[in-house]
């Protein structure tokens, strides 16, 4: 689970750089630099799932140990 939690993440930075790439940083929500600017924040919130999830299974793995 871990290494694809990890290949997920890294996917979810690719789609950022390439969102950036994208926009254009004079009028940021018109047009395909409007979409980018929403494909950046949908890969940040994808991010931040996969760690909650990550830190989760941590989490769950340290109960069992303890029980």
């Amino acid at each position: 689970m871990k290494i694809f939690t990890t290949v997920l993440i890294f996917l979810a930075v690719a789609l950022i750089v390439f969102n950036i790439t994208l926009l254009d940083f004079s009028e940021p929500l018109k047009g395909n630099s409007g979409v980018a600017l929403i494909g950046v924040g949908a890969s940040f919130c994808a991010i931040l799932i996969l760690l909650i999830f990550r830190i989760s299974k941590k989490i769950e793995e340290k109960m069992n140990d303890n029980i």
